[in-house]
């Protein structure tokens, strides 16, 4: 799993602010990230909520070359939706050194209780960057239970804590809440390499939920769906591709791409336009989630 690279983020975050921000609202922030790196406590917790007045609510937009950037110092940092006041917040919780990892939950625990909607989406989407990762993972667990599902969207997605970090079941709970609350699976980071027995069955279930209260079932639904792990999905697999949507069609083609199984294979080869599509990159998990967008 990678390690944040804490001095460089700070410094690129900096640096991002510097292009963005005017003299007035520079020096604010700079001066707050002096004194909570100070070790000044109270001016951490104002500071977090005083971000909101003093900066401005623009998005970041960061270009191709500052994501590149932000991926080059740590691995998997995806802050393209990222706000100014995303930055400062992240800043200022990164230049806390608390000296334990105790006081550090203690704090953060702090900073979550208090936050309304948009300091909470900071903080989420900040956990990948924060010391101490293995001790955020039940902080992770309440951000998946939420019902703010633009808090829930920042665990959720372009946030590579949840496949470095949450066990199995947690991880299931997230992937199959995404499809509950109608948060598309594309933007999960992580998560062909998380595909696993148990969340196979769980989805197959699900779409047997579905198919018996006559609803449709989400195309990405397949994408973590396994004959190998899972006895009988091979036959809802058939099913969709006897009687699915065009783009169900194409789910299910790639899912079947990505399987070891040998029936699975043989299965794909009943949809050889598709299978062509894939092999030659016009067909992928990407197309799916635009054509959905634009649905």
């Amino acid at each position: 799993m990678p390690e944040s690279n804490t001095e460089s983020i700070i410094e690129l975050l900096f640096e991002w602010l510097a292009k963005r921000l005017d003299s007035a609202a520079s020096e604010w922030i700079q001066m707050k990230c002096s004194a909570v790196q100070s070790g000044n406590l109270r001016d951490l917790y104002l500071a977090f909520g005083f971000v909101s007045r003093k900066l401005p609510k623009t998005e970041l937009a960061l270009s191709t070359q500052e994501l590149e950037q932000a991926d080059a110092v740590r691995l998997g940092w995806r802050p393209e939706l990222w706000s100014v006041q995303d930055v400062a917040r992240t800043l200022l919780i990164l230049q806390y050194d608390p000296g334990s990892e105790d006081q550090f939950v203690t704090v953060l625990d702090r900073l979550f209780a208090a936050g309304e909607v948009h300091e909470l989406i900071a903080l989420y989407q900040a956990i990948p960057l924060l010391p101490y990762p293995e001790r955020h993972t039940d902080r992770a667990g309440e951000g998946i239970r939420t019902n703010m599902q633009s808090v829930f969207r920042a665990i959720a997605h372009r946030n590579s804590y949840p496949s470095e970090q949450l066990s199995d079941g947690m991880w299931n709970q997230m992937v199959l809440k995404c499809l509950f609350v109608g948060a598309p699976l594309y933007p999960v980071l992580g998560l062909d390499l998380r595909v696993n027995a148990e969340l196979s069955q769980m989805l197959c279930d699900y779409a047997h939920e579905r198919w018996a209260a006559s609803r449709t079932v989400h195309p990405e639904l397949w994408r973590c769906v396994r004959p190998e792990l899972t006895p009988g999905a091979l036959d809802d697999l058939k099913r969709v591709v006897e009687q699915g949507s065009e783009l169900e069609k194409q789910a299910v083609a790639l899912s079947l791409f990505s399987s070891s199984d040998t029936a699975a294979r043989d299965l794909l080869e009943t949809l050889p336009e598709l299978r062509k599509q894939i092999e030659q990159g016009a067909l992928s998990w990407e197309t799916v989630y635009l054509s959905l967008d634009r649905e």
